[in-house]
């Protein structure tokens, strides 16, 4: 019976927007070990070399839980470790970042390409449309997006580059459909980043899956982290004693 919570960040903010979901995850369950993983470096890497890198350094059998681009590569783990991953939860990731024909419930790929652009020619204007669109659907917007740019890591614009093109790539609907162990999708009302409308096509993935709406905006594990922990705890107490 596993003790570890392993929370994996989005892309572009570092660790210290999942701090106090970390904190209301160890207060509610103070005999887990809950850590925050640092993404790897991504740059020259494919996903499948990320996932690995990931693989190597996280404990086994832990639970992973992941914020958008965390989520995704949690997904991916999860089902690579089949057994060896106690369960999977995600905030705002989706299948496919991207839409392409098949899944279409996405970013448009015009919208994705114009925002790679965006960061590839000012990185630091692509940092600031980045939080507006996270806090789009908060109670608070402007403040929850200027809390983000301040932690938005401005001086890695090599890796952050890697990290959108690794969205671009990844498609997790095999390793949703794949993953045996228990696993908790939630997704934002108001994601401006994510069509919260995926949330049907997710659950058809895997009848086993939970799907959810909880949250407000892109940025929920920041804004409501107590909300979320509520939820998190109840998913994984009810995948210890099953």
């Amino acid at each position: 019976m596993s003790k570890q919570i392993v929370l994996l960040p989005g892309w572009g903010l570092g660790v210290v927007p999942l701090q106090a979901l970390a904190e209301e995850l160890y207060a509610a369950l103070p005999d887990f070990t809950v850590q925050i993983q640092a993404l790897p470096d991504m740059s020259g890497k494919e996903a499948a070399a990320v996932i690995e890198q990931l693989d190597q350094q996280l404990p086994n059998d832990c639970w992973l839980l992941g914020w958008s681009l965390g989520g995704m590569l949690a997904t991916a783990l999860a089902a690579q470790r089949q057994s060896g991953c106690a369960g999977l939860i995600s905030y705002a990731s989706n299948a496919c970042f991207v839409a392409r024909d098949t899944w279409p419930m996405a970013m448009t790929e015009a919208t994705f390409s114009a925002f790679h652009e965006l960061c590839r020619t000012d990185f630091a204007a692509g940092l600031q449309r980045f939080t507006l669109l996270c806090s789009q659907g908060a109670k608070q917007p402007r403040q929850l997006s200027r809390q983000l740019l301040e932690m938005a890591l401005l001086a890695d614009s090599a890796g952050a580059l890697a990290g959108l093109d690794l969205l671009a790539e990844l498609d997790n609907r095999a390793a949703i459909s794949a993953f045996a162990g228990p696993q908790l999708h939630l997704l934002a009302d108001a994601d401006a980043l994510l069509p919260p409308a995926a949330s049907a096509s997710l659950a058809d993935l895997n009848p086993y899956a939970t799907v959810e709406l909880l949250g407000q905006s892109h940025a929920s594990v920041f804004d409501q982290p107590q909300l979320l922990a509520q939820r998190i705890v109840s998913f994984i107490i009810s995948g210890q004693h099953a």
